[in-house]
């Protein structure tokens, strides 16, 4: 649709170009929103938008080459960054976080499994070890169930065997993934595998007890970026009230011709 829209001279190709960049860099601003909202979040990670210049259309032959030129508009991509954050000691005998590769496997409402590096755990009044979310978190053997009257301290092996005073009450389900770009995001940090190819597999992981990873969300960065994709919407926005006057400006010029 582009293309023939465009081909024509009467199209104004800087204007459709500055619209272009105009919906790259409100992406690029919800995004930077979400990382900032999501910052304390405990094994948040970060997304990350990546520009390209692809070409959208021909623009027709002008001047001394008399041929058709390319014209090109950006496009967006959304990544995920799963480099881990830093750990924390909270001392909370629920909080753990992974050393290394791999995602707690946790219970989503539909029953679908889902994967968190986020180990801010806690006991619900059943005795089940859940997420803040209430989400079960999941063993070896399926939930981590607990005593409910509280009965032993409670202790998370670093190979993720959970004890409450000299009884075992599980094993955490540490899950790896070949290929993580593949991982579908939904909210709170959370993952699915919904795409076969991502190659999920049960793994050993180090664990720490007592730690709890932090987001890999640079609150600095993240403000110095909004700053930049605030300014670029700004010009973007400039650019096309520029183009907008001079185009009504030729539109009144050819509806009221001078003798």
């Amino acid at each position: 649709m582009a293309r023939s829209l465009l081909i024509d001279h009467s199209v104004n190709v800087s204007l459709f170009q500055a619209a272009s960049a105009l919906d790259a860099n409100s992406r690029w601003q919800e995004v930077i929103a979400d990382n900032l909202a999501s910052s304390s979040v405990p094994g948040f990670k970060q997304q990350q938008l990546s520009q390209a210049a692809v070409q959208a259309g021909l623009m027709s032959a002008s001047g001394a080459r008399n041929a058709p030129q390319y014209f090109s508009v950006p496009q967006t991509s959304l990544s995920t960054n799963f480099i881990a954050g830093e750990f924390k000691y909270t001392g909370n005998t629920t909080d753990v976080a992974i050393e290394g590769k791999g995602f707690f496997e946790v219970q989503l409402p539909n029953s679908q499994t889902g994967l968190t590096r986020d180990g801010e755990f806690q006991i619900n009044s059943h005795g089940q070890l859940v997420t803040k979310e209430s989400f079960p978190v999941m063993g070896v053997s399926g939930p981590i169930q607990l005593s409910r009257d509280h009965s032993g301290p409670l202790a998370i092996s670093p190979t993720g065997v959970v004890t409450q005073g000299s009884e075992t009450k599980g094993q955490l389900k540490v899950m790896d993934v070949d290929k993580p770009q593949l991982l579908t995001k939904i909210s709170g940090g959370y993952f699915v595998a919904q795409d076969p190819k991502a190659g999920l597999r049960q793994t050993k992981s180090n664990l720490r007890g007592g730690y709890l990873e932090s987001s890999n969300t640079s609150t600095l960065s993240e403000m110095a970026n909004m700053m930049t994709a605030s300014r670029g919407f700004e010009v973007n926005q400039k650019v096309i009230q520029i183009q907008d006057d001079r185009l009504n400006h030729t539109i009144t010029e050819l509806g009221n011709p001078t003798s």
